[in-house]
């Protein structure tokens, strides 16, 4: 390592990350998933596994040096690492954390801060990635998808897209007030949305005990600065987004199969 203009190059792999993110540019939702991404490849660096499911973004990462990555076999751990999130993971989630990894290491050796590029052939093409389906889940999958253990968030979300065929950022943003549910569906002045009797099964279980504030919401509170229409008044937990919904959902359909997508469980409508 060498010393920059900015100052000393940082001792601890955890504050290069901070570092790389700061001088990114980037939305704080995008640098929230780059981060995300960064920590799991510094459990590979120690040797260890990394969280998974919602643990994964509470868990704080083992502290190490950044200089961990010139070491003879941390090509070799990131190796590893990859083949084992190849087996567990999407091939879209694994390439975007290979990615964020090979950017940030060629910005740090930009810097002086590492001398060799651990990630050199590391997965160098990116897996290949399922095409979407042409047509909807059939009845068949339809039984295998809502018969699955799933929390009562991910059932409701998947029968309202399914009987409602609307868009899912349209279901994602919408607020408990904006329901009907007598008439199963959004009130007047909202975006349009019908439903069937699945849903109408669900929402009240779903929304009992809230009257306001977004209808489908994350397991966690609402970071500082989220906009107040964003996270629930009565928890403080921040609304679902399209991205965790995805991975939600290909976490709980992984053992029924590829070409599971949100777009598919709505497109028959």
């Amino acid at each position: 390592m060498t010393e920059t203009a900015a100052g000393l190059p940082p001792v601890e792999y955890a504050v290069a990350v901070e570092r790389y993110l700061a001088a990114s540019g980037l939305a704080d939702g995008s640098r929230r998933i780059y981060r995300i991404a960064l920590d799991t490849w510094a459990w590979a660096l120690a040797d260890r596994p990394s969280p998974t499911g919602p643990e994964r973004r509470r868990a704080r990462p083992p502290v190490l040096p950044l200089a961990l990555l010139d070491h003879p076999d941390a090509a070799e751990r990131l190796r590893d690492a990859a083949a084992r999130r190849a087996a567990d993971t999407d091939p879209r989630t694994l390439n975007r954390e290979l990615s964020t990894l090979r950017a940030a290491v060629a910005w740090w050796r930009a810097r002086g801060w590492l001398d060799g590029d651990p990630t050199t052939g590391l997965l160098a093409r990116p897996l290949p990635e399922p095409t979407a389906a042409a047509g909807p889940l059939t009845p068949e999958e339809l039984h295998a998808l809502f018969t699955l253990r799933a929390p009562l968030r991910e059932q409701a979300l998947w029968h309202l897209l399914h009987e409602s065929g609307a868009a899912i950022e349209t279901v994602l943003a919408l607020d408990t007030d904006h329901l009907d549910p007598p008439r199963r569906r959004t009130r007047p002045g909202q975006a349009t949305v019908h439903w069937q009797s699945g849903t109408a099964r669900l929402l009240p279980l779903l929304v009992a005990g809230r009257a306001t504030g977004p209808l489908f919401l994350t397991d966690r509170r609402a970071p500082a600065g989220t906009p107040a229409r964003d996270r629930c008044p009565y928890t403080g937990h921040a609304r679902l987004s399209y991205r965790r919904a995805a991975e939600l959902f290909t976490a709980h359909t992984r053992p029924l199969g590829p070409g599971w997508t949100l777009r598919r469980l709505r497109a028959g409508r």
